[in-house]
Parts: C-alpha cells; sequence; structure tokens
C-alpha cells in the first residue's frame, strides 16, 4: 500500500468523521465519546499483537530498546528547548499553574494501561506463536476507525479564531523544529544501523504511538515499526515528566515537546501545571501535529538519504 493511499484513508476518515458527526443520535455521539478513552487501549493490544509475530522474523528484537530511548528523549527535549529559546527571545509572559499530585498519579495510572496493553498485546501474540495457529490480523483498519472517532470528537470542539494566534503556531513549529534537530543528532549516534531518513522519520511519530506503530510496519518494517511504537509511548512519558517538572514556568516549551499528546492524554496535565491560558496552545498545537505525522513519517520514509 502506498503511503499517498494510507495518508488518503486517514483524511477522509477523520473528515468523514467530523462531518457525520452533527446528524448523529445524541444516545450515538454519548457512545463514541465513552468508547474514545478507551480506544486507544484496543488499538494498542492489536497492534502490540501484530508486532510481536512480525518481529518473529528480526534476528534480534531486544535491539530496538536503545534506538527507541535515544531518539524519544532527544526529540522531548529538543523541542523543549527550541520553544524555549523561541519565546524566551519573543515573549517572556509566563503564566503559572498548581501542580496536583492526583492528576500526576493518575497520568502515570494512563501510562501503566498503556504498558499493559502492550504487553496483553505481546502476550497473545506469544500464546498465538506457541500454539502455532496462524492468524490474518492488520490493525490498520482499527486505526481507521480510531481516526474517524476522532474527527467526531473534533466536531464538537468549539474553535476560536485566537486560537490561529502567530504565537499559538510556534508551539508546533518548535516541536518540528526540535525533533528534526534532534535526529540529526541522532543520525550520528546511529548511522551504522540507521539512515538519514528513517531517523528523521521516526522523530515525527509525536507521541503519537497507536498510529506512527502501524505506519512504519506498513511503509517500511516490522523492526522499524516497533522502534517507532516504543519511541512514541517513551516520547508521551518524557513528555509527561516534563509537564509537571517545568510546565508551571515554561508552559508552552512544555506543550511543545508533549506533541500530538497535547490535544488528548495530556491536555488535562495542561490545564493543571500550565493554567487554563494554555489549553488553545495545546488544542491547536496538538492537532496541528497529529495531521502532520502521518504525512512527515510517509514522507521522510519515502526520501532516500
Amino acid at each position: 500500500m502506498t503511503s499517498f493511499v494510507l495518508i488518503f484513508q486517514i483524511f477522509v476518515c477523520i473528515s468523514l468523521g467530523y462531518f457525520i458527526a452533527p446528524h448523529l443520535s445524541q444516545s450515538l455521539k454519548k457512545f463514541v465519546f465513552r468508547i474514545l478513552p478507551y480506544f486507544s487501549y484496543i488499538l494498542l493490544v492489536s497492534v502490540a499483537f501484530e508486532l510481536t509475530q512480525a518481529l518473529n522474523h528480526i534476528p534480534n528484537p531486544a535491539a530496538i530498546l536503545p534506538p527507541a530511548v535515544l531518539i524519544a528523549f532527544t526529540t522531548s527535549i529538543g523541542s523543549f528547548f527550541i520553544c524555549l529559546m523561541t519565546y524566551k527571545l519573543i515573549d517572556r509572559q509566563s503564566v503559572q499553574g498548581k501542580i496536583s499530585l492526583h492528576l500526576f498519579l493518575n497520568a502515570l495510572k494512563n501510562i501503566c494501561k498503556a504498558f499493559l496493553a502492550l504487553a496483553v498485546g505481546i502476550g497473545l501474540g506469544m500464546l498465538i506463536q506457541k500454539l502455532d495457529l496462524h492468524i490474518a490480523f492488520n490493525s490498520w483498519y482499527l486505526l481507521l476507525i480510531f481516526i474517524f472517532l476522532i474527527g467526531v470528537e473534533l466536531a464538537f470542539t468549539q474553535f476560536d479564531r485566537s486560537w490561529l494566534s502567530w504565537k499559538i503556531l510556534l508551539v508546533p513549529v518548535a516541536a518540528f523544529i526540535g525533533s528534526c534537530l534532534a535526529a540529526i543528532v541522532n543520525y550520528f549516534i546511529l548511522s551504522n544501523h540507521y539512515s538519514l531518513n528513517e531517523v528523521m522519520a521516526l522523530a515525527q511519530g509525536y507521541g503519537w504511538y497507536s498510529m506512527s506503530g502501524i505506519l512504519f510496519t506498513e511503509l517500511h518494517s516490522a523492526k522499524l515499526g516497533g522502534i517507532a511504537l516504543l519511541t512514541d509511548l517513551f516520547r508521551e512519558i518524557f513528555a509527561i515528566l516534563l509537564m509537571y517538572c517545568l510546565g508551571w514556568r515554561f508552559p508552552r516549551s512544555a506543550i511543545s515537546s508533549a506533541g500530538a499528546t497535547s490535544m488528548d492524554v495530556t491536555l488535562a496535565m495542561v490545564k493543571q501545571s500550565c493554567g487554563t491560558h494554555y489549553v488553545p496552545h495545546a488544542m491547536m498545537s496538538g492537532l496541528i501535529l497529529s495531521l502532520l505525522a502521518p504525512l512527515l513519517i510517509s514522507l521522510f520514509l519515502s526520501m532516500k538519504f
């Protein structure tokens, strides 16, 4: 399946969800909003299951962990500091928020759920292998359903013209630049095993692990799919830590490090630790990076350098 077809399917699904949403009955709307927080875990189970089967053909699967942690850490820190330097030059204003232990524990609970979903998927995959069963399964279609549901959710999001302020748009721009610069640094460390375009592509997931793992597997290989999955899972963890450690002092930088997750998983933390004033930053940055991530991944994977 070509990258153009994959991207086309993603945008068709999110558009369908957006335009169909106003015509849904009240009961269907409630159902969508009820299942959406859990659907990502279902998708993560399916991704881990599919990758476990595919990773059978990789000589050393344990080798994917170090590059995943390296890329996740450097891209998170890179996005944070590029955004910090940018706003230090143009706007020193900072709104401080209170840190809630309860919210932090809830965030850790969500991370644990993600790891549990991964473990369940891997366990199912290993069980299928042990029983010597052959199941044809493609989690891409689950991803398309998930994207459709996100489109429905976006239809009920209240947008404001002030959200398109050039200062707000600098947050996702800093995330992109910081991720690219980090990828270039990572290339000098990983150049013996990965090409520059592969490392650049791995830096473009912005924490959306349920999408990147599938997309890399479809467009490249199971090995890179596994690295992408772990990279974006760890990137979300690093973003949560930065949010609670430094979000009260450098809110926009923390949002930039959160990447695509600032629109959903880390949004509550933005409101609590950065302040309500920065919720539009998080929503717009997360939306832009969520739309760009699959496009940028496909673009870099299609290049050869």
